[in-house]
């Protein structure tokens, strides 16, 4: 699985038009093959920042993203952004879940 995550610092005055973009672009991204979510986030500390992120099965679904045109619009975002977008791609190898708290938490009460 790749996770994408975009974090910019857009601009008050601008922040209507950005969400209105990112919000098209994670409809249409949770269409896209392989796909497993697009969400966006923003910053409780700083409320400029927006965040875009997603995950996808694999690095072809990842590519078959970048080349679409949502992608194009999400490049015009990241423009609007007073700061240089901090940009990541990150390959998860193993997720897990409540299973690992529940692990750890145990080993410690034997120990």
């Amino acid at each position: 699985m790749i996770l994408s995550t975009i974090r910019m610092a857009i601009p008050a005055e601008k922040h209507n038009d950005a969400l209105k973009i990112l919000r098209t672009i994670a409809a249409q991204s949770r269409d896209d093959p392989g796909c497993f979510s697009c969400h966006i986030y923003r910053e409780i500390e700083d409320s400029n920042i927006l965040m875009l992120q997603g995950s996808w099965e694999t690095e072809e679904n990842l590519k078959f993203h970048v080349r679409s045109s949502e992608y194009r619009n999400l490049l015009l975002v990241m423009e609007m952004s007073i700061e240089r977008p901090e940009i990541s791609f990150n390959t998860i190898l193993d997720s897990t879940g409540i299973e690992k708290i529940e692990k750890i938490r145990s080993s410690v009460s034997r120990g």
